[in-house]
């Protein structure tokens, strides 16, 4: 196999592999008779798209929506809380025990709190994503930063860097992979944070239209809700994965199994 076939190959490989396992999803269904509404299959699955296409596509805007909100919301404050406990020991030995506590509560319970001071609807979905999504921004930045080596910093104030001047020009550029690396992970939990809040408190979203679906038993709706849900974070998280790629294109130089 040539260098330029290979490269093919690895390109197209999640391609092969998805239509692969349709191919199989839809010959199990057949095969051994399975009713649609305990497992449809994906025939069933586009069936329903194409008839519930209109408000598919408009639950799934507000889903959208909600979900880069909260994302975006969870980005600045886990930036900034971030820099903070990554750049001074002592406020990662205070703050970093309270954040494990709190990521470690399920933020589904959060839900029935944020109804009760929000109401039902938009504004408790933005702060279940934000809240789920929170926690990796905040960890992965701070590693970054407090993962800087000793030496390099002691050699760059011999040459009369200030503590500012390391993290602004050497700090913060070394921490961008690990950004990003939180970036790709928080946007998928953000969507698991906004559908868990549309399934109880809204009247709107995909889980929302999820939850009304399952309701009557047409579970076609509800695996096609799911795909949407899936290609939406397929989407978001290859938008990051091109910034990461040409903003820190060298920090993994070299590493691409497609060269």
């Amino acid at each position: 196999m040539t260098f330029r076939q290979r490269k093919r190959l690895i390109q197209a490989s999640p391609w092969i592999l998805l239509v692969s396992l349709t191919l199989l999803w839809e010959v199990v269904c057949y095969a051994f008779s399975v009713p649609t509404y305990l497992f449809p299959a994906p025939s069933d699955i586009w069936a329903s798209w194409l008839e519930y296409h209109d408000p598919i596509m408009r639950h799934a805007t507000q889903t959208l929506f909600t979900t880069v909100t909260g994302f975006a919301i969870a980005v600045v404050f886990g930036l900034i809380l971030g820099i903070l406990v990554g750049s001074s020991p002592l406020i990662y030995k205070a703050v970093y025990p309270l954040m494990i506590g709190f990521n470690s509560i399920p933020k589904v319970a959060f839900v029935p709190v944020l109804v009760v001071w929000f109401g039902i609807g938009t504004v408790p979905a933005i702060l279940t994503a934000f809240l789920i999504s929170f926690f990796p921004v905040v960890v992965n930045m701070a590693t970054g930063l407090a993962t800087l080596e000793p030496e390099l910093e002691d050699v760059l104030r011999s040459l009369g860097a200030s503590k500012l001047d390391i993290l602004k020009k050497v700090a913060l550029p070394r921490s961008m992979p690990y950004f990003f690396a939180s970036l790709k992970v928080a946007i998928t939990l953000a969507f698991v944070g906004s559908v868990i809040s549309e399934t109880v408190a809204s009247n709107v979203g995909i889980g929302y239209l999820m939850i009304s679906a399952s309701s009557t038993m047409d579970m076609g709706l509800v695996f096609a809700g799911l795909v949407v849900i899936g290609i939406m974070g397929v989407v978001m998280y290859e938008i990051f994965a091109f910034i990461e790629k040409r903003m820190t294109g060298w920090a993994t130089r070299g590493t691409d199994p497609g060269f």
